[in-house]
This record gives structure tokens, C-alpha cells and sequence, in this order.
């Protein structure tokens, strides 16, 4: 029998996202409280994420997000690591307030942004180990928080995955609407 690495690149992706999703599941949380809402998506949502990168690009007018709408599209899968807003009741002030008390509703609490923040290292540092090329995008995640992807989720970050000679999610360039 032969395998071809080019045939079995996608299901090989595919493991590699659930791994990915399990290491971000398992990355230490604040107080030890889960709040993470971890998926994959592939083919027809990665399409839908790079449509709507394509709409908030022409309603923004920021560049990056035309650029990463197309660079999305060369991923096998892309991991999507949201956090729900839960206030930890530490009052660590590090989210700007005094108190859990005196936060606003719409001031993330600091916790939450740190637990999504480990969990991203732990999916890149396993994402690495599996020799998966990523890159850790906010504007995926903004798209996918505007596609209602992972439900009442605050902050989302998105983990495109490849498999290629060379990681396309580096060395790009701003891409001009023509």
C-alpha cells in the first residue's frame, strides 16, 4: 500500500484540529471556572468567514481584514476559541475597575481575556508539536463572533490551520480591493 501525504493532508488536519481544541480545553482557567466555547470549521463556514472578512473590510475600511479573507480560504480547517463574558468576583482591578462590582457590563473581565489567552498558547504550542501551520487571528474571530459561530461569546480568536511547503499565514501582503 502507498500513502500519499497530498491524500491524507486533509483527515490529518482534521485529527490535528481535535487535538488543537483539546489542548485549549485543557490550558489552565481562572478560579478553575470553564467559560471557553472551543470548534472547528471547515469548508462552506471557512468560506462564510471569509465573505463576511470581505463585508466588515468594506465597512471598516480596514485592509487586514480583505487580506486575512483570502488567506482564511487557503486553510484546511480554522479553530475558533471564544470566551464567555463571566465576571471572576476577584475585584483585581485589572480589567480598570475597582471591583467586579464597578465594571461596566461591556468591559471584558480581565480573567476571561487571560483564560482565552492561555488557551491560545496551549492550541498553537499543540498545533506546533503537530507540525500544523497557524497563525492566531483576531479577525477571523471578530467575523465569526458576527456569524453568531460560537453563541454568547465575547471574545473570539480563530486558529487557521494548514499543511503546505510553507505556512501561508506569514509573509502576506495587504490585499486592495479592485
Amino acid at each position: 500500500m502507498f500513502l500519499n501525504e497530498r491524500e491524507t493532508r486533509h483527515n490529518y488536519v482534521i485529527e490535528a484540529a481535535k487535538q488543537i481544541m483539546t489542548a485549549a480545553r485543557t490550558a489552565p482557567k481562572g478560579k478553575g471556572v470553564d467559560i471557553l466555547e472551543i470548534i472547528t470549521v471547515t469548508e462552506k463556514e471557512i468560506k462564510l468567514l471569509s465573505e463576511e472578512l470581505i463585508k466588515t473590510s468594506e465597512e471598516t475600511g480596514m485592509k487586514f481584514f480583505l487580506r486575512d479573507a483570502e488567506n482564511i480560504l487557503q486553510s484546511e480547517a480554522i479553530v475558533l476559541i471564544g470566551t464567555h463574558q463571566q465576571t471572576q468576583g476577584l475585584n483585581c482591578a485589572y480589567c480598570g475597575y475597582a471591583t467586579c462590582a464597578e465594571k461596566p457590563v461591556s468591559v471584558p473581565c480581565a480573567i476571561n481575556s487571560i483564560d482565552i489567552g492561555i488557551a491560545i498558547g496551549s492550541a498553537c504550542a499543540a498545533a506546533t508539536d503537530l507540525r500544523i501551520d497557524t497563525r492566531v487571528m483576531f479577525s477571523a474571530g471578530f467575523a465569526a463572533g458576527r456569524l453568531g459561530f460560537l453563541e454568547n461569546c465575547k471574545q473570539i480568536i480563530a486558529l487557521p490551520l494548514s499543511v503546505s511547503a510553507k505556512n501561508p499565514f506569514f509573509d502576506r501582503k495587504p490585499k486592495e480591493k479592485h
